[in-house]
């Protein structure tokens, strides 16, 4: 198991005394609880840290250490990750916030297309209930023209009946006529005559009609075909009110398509910015990829410097003439106790050897994170668009932990170069003493110092580089955060855009269907009013036509009542003929 611990050393009688882990973290699968209490743990006789230090710990199950080493490394790594998890977690609630405000505005916009429909669908009822009322109106108009038919057969039957009679009429005149002038020959009638011209009359004055239940019907007709032509009067105000709704639903529509074609435009420009900054991105990335092998083989320049200053600095490893390092007094070993000497070394060489394993174990894991790189580089030159995205992140991770690695091994390649040198100088003062120092040359020492010197001067000044790529890492990686944040924030603005401008074009596909509806309503109740009014209108002619027919019957039965009752008055006032009409009035 995996823990944090801190390193704590207790004072002894003659310098530092042994030293302890204190255990502070666990790890737990991803996750990192504090440990209860204060639990320490005595490190083994390789653990050379300062008091104070943060270390990793592996141990197991019998609490017995398996591996430790500087946790300044992992710290930073578990850092960067929460830093970049603590960014994605940011975006991904930006993201959310987004997609919450865009089920908002969908929500809304479903609700009030809901309302649109009930008031389509109340509409459609509406139109349809205009359509069964009319149909209505249509089938009391045939049924009342079907009732005019009738009225106007009974009357073509009257009027021939008052055809025959006075048919009948004018031939019993002829024949009173006849009759007067044998009559005014004879100078009267006899019985029998006026009796039979008594007859007739009673026949001529049975088959007299009475008009008047005739006109009231045609009356109720009139009416009926007012309140036909009221009613039909609405509909067509109805019509004209749907004309005018579906000129204006028009206009609607035409104005909503040019503001679609305007927030298009938009979009679509809003989407060349997008492509250009992520143009940019790539090319920062791009950049940053470059910058970091730079900064790989500036650093494998500063190795092979410092190698070569090693090698050179061998060749003058048996001599103490040469001093490289300030911090070593061959005064003060000159003096020492050459046992004492001796133990130092030996302790100089164990410290050397553990720094040297822990830079070779950093040394390793460079190059796995390098190897790591090369396969996300490789993985992004096959891998699609989407995948792309995700393996680009990957990269910048992986390219952030080997330059954050590669900035703590380049201290600690000096600290090892420093320890070396010094104890070189420790081992040449000691061999010398021990009398196997080999014979020194005044002109290696004379020629070679300055070589030395002229080295060490290149590495400062490669060191110096690599810190200035170093930064210009950083400005780029600063950079390429930002144009993502800002790549990702348009994006998630575009999908709700393009998701808005579907949902209007959405929007309008139905409006354009409830109007094409609405039209065809339209038509078919403007195609049953136009039949409908032409038939009202052909009725009430009908109507006025009868109308007047009856107003010519009744003047022609009232001018043959007349007639018949002055028929009646010749024949009383014939001779003989008084008291027979008498008798049959």
């Amino acid at each position: 198991m995996l823990y944090l611990a801190e390193v704590q050393k207790k004072s002894g009688f003659i310098g530092s005394g042994k030293a302890e882990f204190k255990l502070i973290a666990c790890q737990r699968g991803e996750a990192w609880t504090p440990v209860p209490g204060e639990e320490l743990v005595t490190a083994p006789d390789d653990a050379t840290y300062n008091a104070g230090a943060l270390v990793m710990v592996e141990m197991g199950g019998n609490k017995q250490i398996q591996r430790h080493y500087d946790a300044g490394r992992p710290l930073v790594g578990i850092l960067q990750n929460f830093s970049n998890q603590s960014k994605k977690f940011k975006a991904q609630e930006d993201e959310i916030e987004q997609w919450k405000q865009s089920l908002t505005f969908q929500s809304q916009e479903l609700n009030r297309r809901e309302m649109e429909l009930e008031t389509r669908q109340e509409q459609v009822e509406q139109a349809e209930a205009d359509l069964e009322q009319l149909e209505s109106q249509r089938q009391e108009v045939e049924t009342a023209q079907q009732a005019l038919e009738e009225l106007r057969q009974e009357l073509e039957r009257k009027n021939q009946e008052l055809e025959g009679a006075w048919a009948h009429l004018n031939g019993e005149i002829r024949r009173f006529e006849e009759r007067q002038e044998e009559a005014s020959q004879v100078a009267g009638l006899d019985e029998e005559q006026v009796q039979q011209i008594q007859e007739a009359l009673d026949r001529l004055m049975s088959a007299v009609t009475p008009t008047e239940g005739v006109r009231e019907q045609l009356n109720l007709a009139f009416s009926l075909v007012d309140q036909q032509q009221s009613g039909l009067t609405d509909h067509q105000t109805t019509l004209e009110g749907q004309k005018a709704e579906l000129e204006s639903k028009y206009q609607q529509i035409q104005q909503d398509e040019s503001a679609i074609a305007e927030r298009r435009k938009n979009w679509q420009d809003a989407e060349a910015v997008l492509t250009g900054r992520r143009s940019d991105l790539k090319f920062q990335q791009q950049l940053l990829a470059l910058k970091q092998e730079q900064i790989q083989q500036v650093s494998q320049r500063l190795q092979s410097q410092s190698n070569l200053y090693q090698q050179v600095y061998e060749l003058l490893n048996t001599s103490d003439k040469v001093r490289l390092s300030d911090k070593v007094d061959v005064a003060a070993l000159e003096s020492m106790d050459i046992n004492a000497l001796q133990t130092l070394v030996e302790d100089l060489e164990k410290d050397l050897e553990k720094v040297s394993r822990f830079v070779s174990d950093q040394e390793e894991e460079l190059n796995l994170e390098q190897q790591a790189i090369d396969e996300i580089k490789q993985k992004i030159s096959e891998a699609n668009d989407f995948d792309r995205l995700q393996l680009e992140t990957e990269l910048a991770d992986e390219q952030d932990r080997y330059r954050m690695l590669n900035e703590t091994l380049v201290g600690q390649r000096r600290n090892l170069l420093e320890r070396e040198e010094i104890l070189s100088q420790h081992q040449a003062v000691l061999r010398r003493r021990q009398g196997i120092a080999a014979e020194e040359t005044p002109v290696s020492a004379v020629d070679l110092e300055p070589v030395l010197k002229q080295i060490d001067a290149l590495r400062t000044q490669t060191s110096e580089d690599l810190k200035a790529i170093e930064q210009e890492v950083k400005d780029i990686q600063g950079k390429i955060d930002g144009l993502k944040q800002e790549v990702e924030q348009k994006a998630a603005e575009q999908v709700m855009a393009q998701a808005e401008i579907q949902n209007l074009e959405a929007r309008i596909a139905e409006q354009k269907a409830a109007v094409a509806a609405l039209e065809s309503k339209a038509s078919l109740f403007e195609a049953l009013v136009g039949p409908l009014q032409e038939g009202i209108e052909g009725l009430r002619q009908k109507l006025s036509e009868t109308a007047e027919s009856i107003s010519k019957f009744q003047e022609a039965s009232d001018y043959q009542l007349q007639a018949i009752a002055e028929l009646r008055q010749t024949i009383a006032s014939l001779p003989g003929g008084t008291s027979r009409t008498v008798a049959a009035s």
